[in-house]
């Protein structure tokens, strides 16, 4: 079905063979599709890698951000129906692991397609979020945020003409965590697999363990050396993880 698909959603990194599975990413606040492209040839033949492109940054720079979880899941989604002929499975990091949440349950109640799994990484389980008002306070403080986070090139801050081409998708994912839950913790249909840096600032492990609680089909959690961007020392365990899922 997904043969010949250009979608402005997903940056695709073909297999070589027709897949058989597909492992959709979902990049972090302020992040974008080529946060994953290491991890575009990372699998045996016959995985896909679908490196998800919010809107408001490279190829999709002229769009405005999506300010709402919730919006952002509705439209990934939709975008995900031609390419739901094999079985995805999600990763989702920080703000991605809630987006992730919100499509899995939406490819199950609107469409009946339950993913093979959802991996989430250095973010909260819905109910135990609290609200946050970066988003209200001024530019540096924003970007002070963004660099304590890590992830994000400190040279593409740290120029003006730069920073004002970025500011708004940031602002908008920031809104976008920041007014996402708490909400009541509807469960997935699907395995539930967590991923957590011992050494991050924000999430601990007892954080990501809650994830267990939306998971009725089974729940792991794996604690890994590092920060908030643990999975970027530690993308060769983090894929490791992922190919036995995918294998």
């Amino acid at each position: 079905m997904a043969v010949g698909i250009d979608s402005k959603w997903f940056r695709r990194y073909g297999t070589g063979a027709a897949p058989r599975r597909r492992l959709v990413c979902l990049p972090h606040a302020g992040g974008s599709a080529g946060f994953f492209h290491g991890w575009g040839t990372a699998f045996d033949y016959g995985v896909e890698v679908l490196a998800t492109r919010y809107p408001g940054r490279q190829e999709r720079l002229a769009e405005p951000g999506i300010d709402r979880i919730e919006d952002l899941a509705d439209e990934v989604t939709a975008a995900l129906l031609p390419f739901a002929d094999v079985p995805l499975t999600l990763f989702g990091h920080s703000m991605g692991a809630s987006v992730g949440y919100e499509v899995a349950l939406r490819l199950e109640s609107r469409y009946g397609i339950l993913p093979q799994a959802l991996f989430v990484s250095s973010r909260k389980a819905p109910h135990e979020l609290t609200p946050q008002a970066t988003y209200l306070d001024g530019d540096e403080a924003l970007l002070e945020e963004v660099r304590g986070l890590g992830g994000t090139d400190g040279e593409l801050l740290d120029d003006p003409d730069l920073r004002e081409v970025v500011l708004p998708a940031l602002r908008a994912d920031f809104k976008a965590v920041g007014t996402y839950g708490p909400r009541t913790a509807v469960p997935v249909g699907c395995p539930v697999v967590a991923h957590v840096g011992d050494g991050d600032p924000h999430i601990t492990a007892e954080d990501m363990a809650a994830w267990g609680e939306v998971a009725p089909a089974g729940f792991e959690l794996r604690v890994l050396p590092g920060n908030h961007f643990y999975l970027v020392e530690q993308r060769d365990a983090v894929v490791r993880a992922l190919a036995a899922h995918l294998g």
